[in-house]
Formats: structure tokens, C-alpha cells, sequence
């Protein structure tokens, strides 16, 4: 959208902005589900801030929620693409990114770099702008993680919150903050309703956790993770850190990701893999919600997470596999965690929302609570949940009023120590992402460590399934460390590749700002 200097003209565009937001905008009514979102206005940014070779122009008031919007295409069968158009149609195309199309540290390293360039120019609107801006993020868990991690990485000052459009096939992501599990429709009132609850949406920091996967070269055969799909986010998922990088250690393969929602190892991963494969073999079979789902349950029974016992080697149980350590606080002593050799899946748990919805780990009563050492999950306190489950007969305890799987333990750190030879390959899931992790079979220092990394700010609708530590209704849990700081001397060796995930580089002041005029 071309802006022009020219005053007369200047006005008459506004004015006819201001016009089509008041006719988009307050034309929805707060009945059958719909929230009215006031004045498009209100989201709008204008082309300058967004393209920093726009011409400048001057509007009177700042929007009070700006958005930047950034879709997955490929989500949702055609949903993503639907609303992309509803989307520019109803705000600046320029505010609205395809993901398949450009990947969102590239758009956010442009934009604050441009914001500090107006800033150093006394622009006020960027000011506001930078100020209040909200990010919203449309795709399955996988997408909405890969922000996350962009968002983390880049250190944004301040950091934009994010809320989360369910358009994949669990959705954990957005229904644990309150945004549903259904795929959303595309016209324009449904969007409208979805920024006016944007609008009105309270902020929450939640935990993000860093996985570090190293293993001697193998002699013989590659161990690179093997991903069923080539999705831009699954590079952010899991993948080997470069030469470079501060974790790469010679004579190594290293590994490197994060999450926000879970980390799953064994046999919900395989089925999740096996899924996910299907989908890339038959994408004309996976194009809505209800059907995914089926088909889910369908390589469930085929791959006999149902029967395991028949059908799934014991070799491959988390006992038989590795050997498992917590460290509880930071600082603490490492300590090994019993699994139950029944145990084929466990999950390390951030979010109360796993496979569409479920809380794995519940609420433990007040007995268990003190005997056990174990809180309700809080995704601001720094500690994940460790959950097992045997079968997926196991798993359906989850549909009972209070139902919850194994409770294992609550930890700051957790770190898997696979045995030698226990297996040549293993599967493993982050946030809706599968793959197959070869292992090999000459090596006793295959490790698998999962930590405490930082926050990100999510956006909140309610009713809201996720608690914070600081909600003044949630009951105080939060223990105080034992003062021991004996832990792993592998401590220093890692503690400076914590820092980032790997997902973009940290955001970096362009060089024509000058330091001096920014705050």
C-alpha cells in the first residue's frame, strides 16, 4: 500500500482507514461466540514501520494492539491459506508473513532494526508501536514452537508476547493458554473475534527447556536425526550445532533444540513418527482435523502401542535403554531416577496440555504432595514434570475426572545416559515433532541432558488450563535449593551453549544507529 507525502491526500487515506475500521471492526456482535474487536485501527501498522524504505507518514494516534500475524501455510489442509487472505484483508498485507514463504527471524531482525533506526530519529509512533506490539502465530505446535524459539533467541527488548492459533492436530500450545484445540474458521468474523480476544489477552512467562544431545563419531554409519517431514521449523526442532558453535566438541556429534510443551522418548514417538510419515507420503489424506486424528489412533493399534508387550521389544523400554539422573534444583546434587521397567514412553512435561488436551500429570493430593516432594504444574517455576506411561491402555486413565499417568519425579535438570549396544535407534518428539534417532552401538557416552534454559511471554485468553507460580490463588510450592552445588562437572563445559536454542542469531543493533540516542 503506497503512502503519499502529499497532505490532502494523506488525510483522505486515513480517513478511509478509519472509516473501514469502524465498519470492520464494530460490526461484531459479543453473541454466538463472537468478542467485538473495536477499530482495525487498533492492529494496524503502517508500511513505514514495516518497510524501511516506505515513506513516512503521520497518524495522529497509536494503535493500541498492534499485531505482526505469521501463518503456516501447509497447516490446517487449506485453512492456513484462507487466513492468510482474511488476514490481509482485514489488516496491512505487509503485517501478515506466510512462513513458507520467509521465516520469522528474518522478519523480526528487519523490524527491530528498523524501530531502532525511527527511534534514533525521535519517531514516537515506533516508540508506541515497539511498546505494544503482539505477536500472533497461526500452525500446529511445531510452528508456534519455532517462534517461540525465534522470540527467545533474538533477546527482543521488550519482548513481544505471543498468542498461538490452534491449527494443527493437537494443539497443546493453544489450549493450555486458553486459545482452543479446534481448528479456527477463516472468515472475517471469526477473526475479528479472535483480535478483539488478543486485544483483551493477559500476558504469562513460560519456562523454555534446551536439549543437548552428544555422542562419540561412530565408525561406521551417520546418527544425524532422521526427520519423516522438511518442515522449516523441524532445522529449529533438533539438529547438529556448527562448527562454530560454542556445545560442538571434536571427535563429537552434538545436538541441540528446545521445547516449551513436552520432550517424548519411546513409543508415542514412534506412533507420532509413524503418523507424521503417512502424511508426507498421502498429504490428500490429512486435510482436516477430525481425519488426522483417526488415523492417529488407526497407526496406533497397526503399530501395537495398544499390545506392546507383543509387538514392541523390551530392549526399547526407558529402563533397558538408559540410564536416568534429576537434578531437582539448581545447584543440587544429581540423582539416579528408579524407572519402573514397565515403562515404554516417558515424557518430560512443561505445559498441562499433551496429545490434544490431556494433563498427564494432574494435581497430586495433599499427601503426595508432601511425601513425594510433588507441586501442580506451574509452567513459571523452573521445573519440568517427568511422566511414564506403559501402554496406550495406560493412557486412557487420562479420561477419568483425575486421572494422570506414572508420576516419576519434578526436576530442574534430567539427563539420559543410554547404555551400550541397548539399541541401534530410539524415537524422539519435541512439541509435535517426531524423529528417529539412530544410536550407536560402540559407545558408552551417548547423553541426552534436558535444562532449564529462560522465559517467553505467552498471551493468555481465559478460561486458561495454565497456572503461575505467582498467581495469587496458586498455592505457594517453591522449594528452596539444599545449598549443594556438587553437580556434574560437565557444568562449566556446557553452561555457555544454555544460552541460546540455535533457532536465530541474537538480535544485533544495525550500524547506522548510533548507541548514543537510544535509551
Amino acid at each position: 500500500m503506497a503512502h503519499s507525502a502529499d497532505g490532502a491526500d494523506h488525510l483522505w487515506t486515513l480517513g478511509r482507514r478509519w472509516a473501514r475500521g469502524i465498519v470492520f471492526g464494530m460490526d461484531v456482535t459479543n453473541g454466538s461466540g463472537y468478542k467485538s474487536c473495536g477499530p482495525l485501527t487498533d492492529y494496524h501498522i503502517p508500511d513505514y514501520i514495516l518497510k524501511p524504505d516506505a515513506d513516512q507518514v503521520i497518524i495522529d494516534n497509536a494503535p493500541c494492539c498492534p499485531v505482526v500475524v505469521f501463518i503456516n501455510s501447509r497447516s490446517g489442509g487449506q485453512l492456513g491459506s484462507g487466513l492468510i487472505k482474511t488476514y490481509r484483508e482485514l489488516l496491512n498485507e505487509a503485517q501478515v508473513f506466510d512462513l513458507s514463504e520467509e521465516s520469522p527471524d528474518k522478519v523480526l531482525q528487519r523490524l527491530y532494526a528498523n524501530f531502532e533506526k525511527l527511534k534514533s530519529n525521535g519517531d514516537t509512533l515506533a516508540i508506541e508501536i515497539q511498546k505494544n506490539l503482539r505477536l500472533i502465530v497461526a500452525g500446529g505446535d511445531g510452528t508456534a514452537s519455532w517462534l517461540l524459539g525465534v522470540v527467545s533467541d533474538l533477546k527482543l527488548c521488550p519482548s513481544p508476547p505471543v498468542a498461538t492459533v490452534p491449527l494443527g492436530t493437537g494443539n497443546n500450545l493453544p489450549f493450555s493458554f486458553g486459545w482452543g484445540k479446534k481448528n479456527p474458521a477463516t472468515d472475517q468474523n471469526a477473526v475479528k473475534s479472535f483480535l478483539g480476544l488478543v486485544k483483551g489477552a493477559s500476558e504469562m512467562n513460560i519456562d523454555s527447556w534446551h536439549i543437548i544431545m552428544r555422542m562419540q563419531v561412530p565408525k561406521e554409519g551417520p546418527c544425524d536425526p532422521i526427520a519423516p517431514l522438511e518442515l522449516p521449523h523441524s532445522l529449529h526442532a533438533f539438529h547438529r550445532v556448527s562448527g562454530s558453535d560454542s556445545l560442538n566438541v571434536e571427535g563429537y556429534h552434538t545436538f541441540r533444540g528446545g521445547f516449551w510443551n513436552y520432550f517424548s522418548m519411546g513409543m508415542d514417538a514412534q506412533v507420532s513418527y509413524g503418523f507424521h510419515s503417512e502424511r508426507k507420503k498421502n498429504p490428500e489424506k490429512f486435510k482436516n482435523q477430525l481425519t488426522n486424528q483417526g488415523t492417529y489412533a488407526k497407526l496406533g493399534l497397526k503399530q501395537g502401542w495398544f499390545a506392546p508387550s507383543l509387538t514392541h521389544p523390551s530392549s526399547r523400554n526407558i529402563a533397558q535403554l538408559a540410564k536416568v539422573k534429576i537434578m531437582k534444583r539448581p545447584g543440587g546434587r544429581w540423582e539416579e531416577l528408579k524407572i519402573p521397567s514397565s515403562i515404554r514412553s516417558i515424557i518430560c512435561l512443561n505445559l498441562p496440555s499433551f496429545s490434544g488436551g490431556f494433563n498427564p500429570w494432574g494435581t497430586p493430593g495433599t499427601r503426595k504432595a508432601q511425601d513425594r516432594d510433588l507441586t501442580a504444574p506451574y509452567v513459571d517455576d523452573g521445573l519440568i514434570e517427568v511422566v511414564g506411561f506403559r501402554d496406550a491402555w495406560h493412557g486412557l486413565v487420562l479420561l477419568a475426572p483425575n486421572g494422570h499417568g506414572t508420576r516419576l519425579a519434578q526436576a530442574h535438570r534430567i539427563r539420559f545416559e543410554f547404555h551400550k549396544g541397548a539399541a541401534d535407534h530410539t524415537f524422539m518428539r519435541v512439541d509435535g515433532e517426531p524423529w528417529k534417532q539412530p544410536l550407536p552401538k560402540d559407545d558408552e557416552t551417548v547423553v541426552v541432558e534436558i535444562s532449564h534454559l529462560r522465559q517467553v511471554t505467552m498471551l493468555a485468553n481465559q478460561p486458561c488450563k495454565s497456572k503461575s507460580i505467582d498467581d495469587p490463588t496458586s498455592p505457594s510450592h517453591r522449594g528452596e535449593g539444599d545449598g549443594d552445588s556438587d553437580s556434574l562437572e560437565d557444568e562449566d563445559e556446557w553452561q555457555e551453549g544454555r544460552k541460546k536454542f540455535g533457532a536465530a542469531d541474537t538480535f544485533k543493533l544495525p550500524d547506522e544507529v548510533e548507541i548514543a540516542h537510544l535509551s
